[in-house]
């Protein structure tokens, strides 16, 4: 079984993750985990404090010469922002930011000062996360699965879902709000100057895609084992994601079934397969071969500089909340968590049942199974 954990605050010494379950022999790249770490950092709308972070990695242990050995992989991401509050007084927290976690957290585990709850909710923990995404598409690599992603919407501004194909999702990291479409970007970052400008925020909806997915990963014989719900799960664990979606979606329930259902075709030297995707690759929980398509709705950042109305948790006297730095918009920067957290699940997926000890023995148990499908389709 593949598992990781993340450990570390905001604004303490470092950020920390753990992986379990990596087979032995797997290449690390730490180049490309940096990468996708600077690719986090950015997006059209980013606050203060990207400006102080140069996101690196440093492998801790389960790596030698450049690959996994079987242990546990330890990574770690320092804050170098912790040399700026490390020595200055900081005060007690006691004024809860409408939409965050701030009055909840204090609630649950009875704490007076709130930086011991938001520190933790933060979206700084995403950048832990992107280094084990990192990891995990590495190893997906090694079977030829891709994973992309765009963003479809912010605010009220969004992309034509018929105005794109997969192969154009390539290009979106040349967008500042990675949209593929350059007008539509254009009016995008124009809606988070306006939001800006009036000390609001924006939220939207980005589009993770992985191709080259095989059949029959996850399973419908358990509710805990479908690939579609350990997908959404993934998904609604990233901070202010409020929606997830797979192929149509919600759309689906607008159409009759004839429009939604995917038919289904043979030819000798393409097995089964379909014309269309609108199952977004699952169908039962499995993965049925198709790209997996899905989409995530982030609500708008809730810490703001046009105050809203809340209440100290010490005094009960009513304030008007307002913050010094903050993002306006952090939905380019999410669609980059969003490839994490779909690399994570189908590489446990892959673990699952394609899984050895070492990547040798797991890409060996894969090609079987691509033999014994390949013969029985030519039947």
């Amino acid at each position: 079984m593949l598992r990781f954990l993340t450990a570390g605050e905001s604004h303490g010494k470092a950020l920390v993750a753990i992986i379990e379950g990596l087979p032995a022999n797997l290449e690390i790249n730490e180049e490309d985990i940096n990468r996708q770490l600077f690719r986090r950092q950015q997006g059209y709308g980013r606050g203060g404090r990207m400006k102080i972070e140069k996101d690196e990695v440093e492998i801790l242990s389960g790596v030698r010469k450049g690959k996994t050995i079987g242990s546990p992989l330890a990574l770690m991401i320092k804050n170098l922002d912790y040399d700026n509050w490390k020595d200055r007084e900081v005060l007690p927290v006691t004024k809860p930011r409408p939409g965050h976690g701030d009055l909840t957290g204090a609630i649950k585990y009875n704490q007076k000062d709130i930086r011991n709850v938001l520190e933790r909710a933060s979206a700084r923990e995403t950048a832990a996360r992107v280094a084990v995404g990192a990891v995990a598409a590495q190893l997906l690599a090694n079977f030829g699965i891709k994973i992309m992603s765009h963003v479809i919407s912010i605010g009220d501004v969004s992309l034509k879902s018929c105005d794109y194909s997969i192969e154009d999702l390539t290009d979106a990291d040349k967008s500042p709000v990675r949209c593929i479409d350059e007008a539509v970007s254009t009016r995008m970052m124009k809606a988070i100057d306006e939001a800006r400008a009036q000390g609001d925020s924006l939220g939207g909806v980005f589009e993770v895609v992985a191709t080259n997915v095989p059949v029959g990963l996850g399973s419908h014989v358990h509710w805990d084992r479908k690939l579609d719900g350990l997908i959404a799960w993934a998904f609604m664990s990233i901070q202010a994601i409020k929606g997830v979606e797979i192929g149509l979606g919600f759309e689906a329930a607008r159409k009759k079934g004839s429009e939604v259902h995917d038919e289904i075709f043979y030819e000798k030297t393409l097995g089964f397969y379909r014309k269309t995707n609108n199952a977004g690759g699952l169908e039962a929980g499995l993965s049925n071969g198709c790209p997996i398509v899905v989409r995530a709705a982030m609500k708008p950042i809730p810490t703001l500089y046009k105050p809203l109305r809340s209440v100290d948790i010490i005094t009960k006297e009513p304030f008007a909340a307002s913050i010094e730095r903050s993002d306006v918009c952090a939905v380019p920067a999410a669609s980059i968590v969003g490839e994490a957290a779909l690399a994570w699940v189908l590489a446990g997926a892959m673990v699952e049942k394609f899984g050895g000890d070492s990547i040798e023995e797991m890409r060996k148990n894969f090609h079987e199974y691509n033999a014994t499908i390949n013969q029985e389709r030519k039947r």
